[in-house]
Formats: C-alpha cells, sequence, structure tokens
C-alpha cells in the first residue's frame, strides 16, 4: 500500500471527509488572555481545558517576573547545553529549591515534560533491566518503554494484586539477566484524575526489591499539604525514588525536572541525551520558574481556592446524577455513554450554543460506547462559573439520552 493511502486510511472518519481539514476539525483556537473565560470561533466560552490549576498564567506576579526576565535576558541566554556552555547560578538555584520542596536531595532541570521522562528512562534502563508499569500510564512513558530493549510487564490500572504477581515475575526475569527492575506510575492520572496507588506499591518493597519512577505531571502543585505532590498526599515521599514533573501545570509554563538520591542525579545529568545534546532552559523560563516555586510555596490560598472549585464542581455534577469516575484528584472526568458521533455533536452544542469549551474524549482512548467529558478546575474559576457549567451539561445530557444528538449531521458524517 502506498504511505500515504495508508496514513490516510488509518485517519478513521476523518479520512473520509476531507472538507473538516480546514474547517471545525482543525485544532481549536482559543483567543485571549489566558482565563477562564476566553474566546472561540468569535465567541465567549467558559474554558475548562487549561493546566492553569493554581491560576500562574496571568498571576501578576509571574507576568512582571516573566517580562522582566526577557528584558533583561532575551529568549537566548545562556547559548549551548548545560555541561559545554549553558550553566548558570540560577539553573543550580532552581535545582536545589526544587529538591527541598518535593522532599529529594537533588533534582535536575529537564527542557520540557514529554522528552524529559522519556530521556529519564531510556537513561537509566538497559536490556538487562525489567520494567513493571501500569496500564493507563501517559503516552511518553509508552513511548519510551517502546525504545526499551528489554522486558517490560504491564499491569491493569491500580491493580495491585496484578502488579505483584508481575513483580515475580520480573523478579525471575531479572535474577537471570544480572538486571534491576524499575516500577513506573503516576501520582495523578490526567485522563481519570484518580491518584496511583503509591502507598500500596511502595509497600511491595517488602517482599521485592525494586525501584520506582512516578510522574506526577499533575500532582505537583494540587496535591499534598504543601502541594509537594501525591506523594506527600499519600505520606510516602520517603519511598519514591525518582519523582518527576512538568511545569506545565501548576507551574503554567515549560520545562520539567526529576528529583532523586544525589548520586542517581549525577548519573542523569552525564548521560540523558535529551539534555546532553539540547540547548539549555532559557533563563527567561528558569526565573519564571523560580517566581511560581516561590508563590506555590508562600501562597497557600491558592491550592485552597483550586479546591474549593473542585469540590464544588464534583458536588454540582453528582447533584444531577453525573459520575466522575474515581476522581480524587482537581482533574474532573464526566463519564457518558455514546457514539464517536454523538460526541462531535455535543461538543459542538456545548460550545456553539452553551458556551462551554472542555476535553472531549472518545474511542480509541476510552472503550467503544463511552464519553469523556474532562474538566480542569483552576483557582480563578468561580463558584458562578461553576453553576453555569453545571447546568449546560445537564441540558445536553438530556439530549444526549433522548437520542437528539444521535440524527445531527455531524454524528452522522462521523457514524460508525
Amino acid at each position: 500500500m502506498d504511505l500515504f493511502a495508508k496514513l490516510r486510511t488509518n485517519m478513521g472518519p476523518l479520512g473520509k471527509h476531507s472538507e473538516f481539514a480546514d474547517g471545525y476539525w482543525s485544532f481549536p483556537k482559543l483567543e485571549g488572555e489566558i482565563a477562564p473565560r476566553m474566546r472561540f470561533k468569535g465567541k465567549e466560552v467558559l474554558t475548562w481545558s487549561l493546566n492553569n490549576y493554581l491560576g500562574l498564567a496571568n498571576h501578576p506576579e509571574v507576568r512582571k517576573a516573566d517580562a522582566d526576565a526577557a528584558a533583561k535576558w532575551g529568549a537566548a541566554y545562556p547559548m549551548g547545553a548545560r555541561m559545554m556552555s549553558g550553566q548558570t547560578n540560577l539553573h543550580e538555584q532552581l535545582e536545589d529549591e526544587l529538591a527541598a520542596f518535593v522532599g529529594k536531595e537533588k533534582s535536575y532541570l529537564l527542557n520540557y515534560g514529554y522528552q524529559g521522562i522519556m530521556s529519564v528512562i531510556d537513561a537509566i534502563l538497559d536490556r538487562k533491566d525489567v520494567v513493571v508499569y501500569d496500564s493507563e500510564c501517559h503516552a511518553c512513558i509508552i513511548d519510551a518503554l517502546r525504545m526499551h530493549l528489554g522486558k517490560r510487564y504491564v499491569f491493569p490500572h491500580n491493580d495491585i494484586e496484578s502488579c505483584e504477581k508481575q513483580l515475580e515475575r520480573a523478579t525471575k526475569l531479572a535474577a537471570e539477566t544480572g538486571g534491576g527492575i524499575l516500577v513506573i506510575t503516576e501520582g495523578v492520572f490526567g485522563m481519570t484524575g484518580d491518584q496511583g496507588k503509591l502507598k500500596e506499591i511502595v509497600e511491595l518493597k517488602k517482599k521485592f526489591e525494586f525501584r520506582i519512577l512516578v510522574d506526577d505531571a499533575h500532582g505537583f502543585g494540587t496535591m499534598g499539604k504543601t502541594g509537594a505532590g501525591t506523594d506527600e498526599e499519600q505520606g510516602v515521599q520517603d519511598q519514591i525514588d525518582l519523582y518527576f514533573s512538568t511545569f506545565a501545570k501548576s507551574m503554567a509554563s515549560i520545562g520539567a525536572f526529576v528529583a532523586g538520591d544525589a548520586d542517581v542525579i549525577l548519573y542523569l545529568r552525564y548521560n540523558m541525551r535529551s539534555q546532553i545534546f539540547a540547548k539549555s532552559l532559557p533563563m527567561l523560563l528558569v526565573e519564571g520558574a523560580l517566581k511560581r516555586l516561590e508563590l506555590l510555596r508562600s501562597q497557600p490560598e491558592l491550592k485552597s481556592n483550586l479546591w474549593k472549585i473542585v469540590h464544588a464542581l464534583r458536588d454540582g455534577l453528582h447533584a444531577h446524577g453525573f459520575s466522575t469516575g474515581k476522581s480524587n484528584s482537581p482533574v474532573t472526568p464526566v463519564v457518558l455513554n455514546g457514539t464517536v458521533g454523538e460526541a462531535a455533536a455535543l461538543s459542538m452544542d456545548l460550545r456553539e450554543n452553551y458556551g462551554i469549551f472542555c476535553s472531549v474524549v472518545i474511542y480509541p482512548v476510552v472503550p467503544k460506547g463511552m464519553i469523556i467529558l474532562r474538566l480542569i478546575p483552576t483557582a480563578v474559576h468561580t463558584l458562578e462559573d461553576v453553576e453555569e457549567t453545571v447546568t449546560a451539561f445537564a441540558a445536553v445530557k438530556d439530549k444526549l439520552d433522548s437520542g437528539v444528538y444521535k440524527n445531527s449531521e455531524l454524528a452522522l458524517s462521523f457514524g460508525e
């Protein structure tokens, strides 16, 4: 088969409807200042799709710090990779402050979250090592494991009994290969909103020898007494061997970090290819991250405001009979039943007629027949925003249940 013809076939319904390429089915374009209310296709919408958990994206102190850093350094400084010419005192200061905040000896700055964790996993594993991981780990982890030349075992999401069985298999294999075992899970799973069972997994260290890597992109800043993450929330900070998070969520920026024992972080500094052969994180982003971390530590009301909105949204949805699954984090999935076509029609109705913008998750990310409307509450949403959203959701659910969306032109175009 011709390569491009195969790509078009793999596009599924979109491949049959090229007329949507520059229209509705292009990537959505939100316009205006980052805030709960922005503009979409010329209309104001109440948006629940921004990972701006603590509302730092347009916090006045953050905006000033970013502007001052841009004026002082520009976007280029420092030039070169960290180990060549890209090291500064501020890079080291940010690493030290991050490590102290999450309770680790050392941390290492990374340019991006997705690329960063892939490179962490690639650096610490060789073909002799065995990986045990949760089935719902983020795509960046799955992509990293595709590169792993050794064996990997997956356990169903948060199934500790299965995790233990996979560790038994991994232990036998590692004894033969002479390798080690790495368990990978997430602090907060970004699609479903439930926490990884960190406490139960580290309890298995009493029976098995392994290290654990936690991707806490959605937990850093939102979970735990101080916001230090899901491992703080569950009381197991000192038992997590490698803690990873990104600046793209609570910090409302770009970049990431990995934290752990000093000797392990030293090894990563000199073995992570994506950092060795890439330009250092620009000073603009480093100074901005220092300010964001300062606010995260000094203004606990940001996290308190976030959770006030989380609880109000959750309570309102539940009062109208909606399911939010097993979420016990700010991520709020609203679980509905319907086809891909119905999901497309419902999503358009929400945006065009109710002024609500949220992410819609469909097959193959979730099983056929399931629709998830994924809401991300933030500290800058209001209780009025919550009430408006719950009212709109109740209206579209009535339409979905009564079959209104089945016969819409959009639904029929994307029939299964």
